[in-house]
């Protein structure tokens, strides 16, 4: 690869071996989460055997987002405020490059080619992208204003990206990074999803409160759902993480300053369940058999843990201030 190092990264041999040696010795046996710190500019990484804090890194500025790359050996971080996409050894823990992503990043999709990454740049109204290999900007495409939410067709030739403040979903075609249509929303559309077998789109709109299904044929809404919590007012009912469970029967929905997270059973059409987690619940990730939930929430600055067969919120696990993003390895991979 020819993204651009970071000196602090090249270190000699021995001491790298030695940092190997302290780093995967304690973590080889455990699935580990990744949570971003918004405040604290830091990743506060959870053994989610023990349920607790283990270590955490220093990376740059609001760092949000956090994905992996295709064979699950780096991770890529919007440092929002950095203005970069930071890559973190996984295996090191050490911060070994970074790639250009255009000012303020926010959110991050890989495509499935595991070779291109796409970022919003909520600033600027405009969605970059990067050839990982190469550590350059491809293009980038004007969308509406404050772009953030991006997902990428399972079968690679589209993407979609959420503008919050135009209210829309646009619909890009990987061929030519060319907008072919938009979809309108409820207010201040977060995050995107594609169902697995790539015939629906489903997106939070936070100050709407709503979660629309659309279809990908048509680019067109099917239905709308929106939530209601006995004793929450529904002006804090706030959609923003959405996410599938295994086989795609339910969909997760992190419900902001609700604090609580919502299910969707898909079959039905219908929301069946809400769960209590912490205050702000931002994001949302799955363990590696789907059996746990976690929940970033900013406000009270912790990770809910929710056992999926029993709907049970497990614990609480204090990290940084501001948890934004999360993603999860699994064991045979650290």
């Amino acid at each position: 690869m020819t993204f651009k190092l970071k000196k602090s990264t090249l270190i000699a041999g021995s001491v790298l071996a030695a940092t190997l040696t302290c780093s995967s010795a304690g973590l080889a046996a455990s699935e580990l989460a990744y949570v971003t710190n918004e405040k604290d500019n830091n990743i506060s990484i959870i053994d989610l055997d023990s349920l607790a804090v283990i270590d955490s890194i220093d990376v740059g500025q609001r760092p949000r987002d956090i994905i992996f790359n295709a064979d699950r050996s780096l991770a890529y971080i919007c440092a929002s405020e950095s203005d970069t996409v930071q890559i973190l050894d996984l295996k090191t823990h050490q911060i070994i490059g970074e790639l250009p992503s255009g000012e303020d990043p926010e959110t991050i999709a890989l495509h499935p080619n595991g070779k291109i990454i796409y970022t919003a740049n909520e600033d600027d109204a405009q969605l970059t992208i990067i050839d990982i290999e190469k550590g350059t900007v491809i293009s980038q495409v004007d969308v509406g204003v404050e772009p953030e939410g991006l997902a990428v067709s399972p079968d690679g030739k589209i993407v979609v990206v959420t503008s919050e403040t135009t209210n829309m979903v646009h619909w890009i075609n990987t061929e030519d990074n060319s907008i072919f249509a938009n979809t309108l929303v409820d207010a201040r559309p977060r995050s995107v999803v594609f169902s697995p077998d790539g015939k629906q789109l489903w997106v939070s709109s936070e100050i709407g409160g709503t979660v629309a299904q659309i279809d990908v044929a048509t680019h067109q809404i099917v239905k709308t759902f929106k939530f209601n919590i006995r004793g929450v007012h529904r002006d804090r009912v706030q959609p923003v993480g959405i996410l599938f469970n295994q086989d795609a029967s339910k969909l997760y929905v992190a419900l902001g300053p609700a604090n609580h997270i919502a299910t969707i059973d898909t079959a039905q059409m219908a929301i069946d369940d809400y769960f209590l987690v912490g205050r702000r619940v931002w994001q949302l990730a799955f363990n590696h058999d789907y059996s746990r939930l976690l929940t970033t929430n900013g406000v009270s600055g912790d990770v809910s843990v929710l056992d999926v067969k029993r709907n049970k919120v497990l614990k609480s696990i204090k990290v940084g201030r501001y948890p934004w993003g999360i993603a999860i390895l699994e064991k045979s991979e650290t």
